[in-house]
């Protein structure tokens, strides 16, 4: 995709209550409807995708479409 513009506004998704480095996951809106993730650990290595496509994935979490992932060896969802 396009190169990464140098001023975007990186938003930090940690728990409640985090401080420090991380690793965490960064999400920055940028112009032309595109939205960047980058790791806290890693933050040259961009992810871009469009906004339409982010709602997308926003929604499939609110609805739990992912909550096998967060499972652990047959014992349920982290929590």
């Amino acid at each position: 995709m396009s190169d990464i513009p140098a001023d975007l506004d990186w938003i930090r998704a940690a728990p409640e209550g985090e401080e420090g480095p991380g690793p965490w996951i960064e999400i920055a809106f940028g112009p032309g409807d595109l939205v960047y993730l980058r790791e806290t650990s890693d933050p040259e290595n961009v992810v871009t995708t469009t906004q339409k496509k982010w709602d997308a994935f926003v929604l499939g979490v609110q609805a739990g479409e992912f909550d096998h992932f967060a499972e652990l060896d047959g014992q349920g969802p982290v929590t």
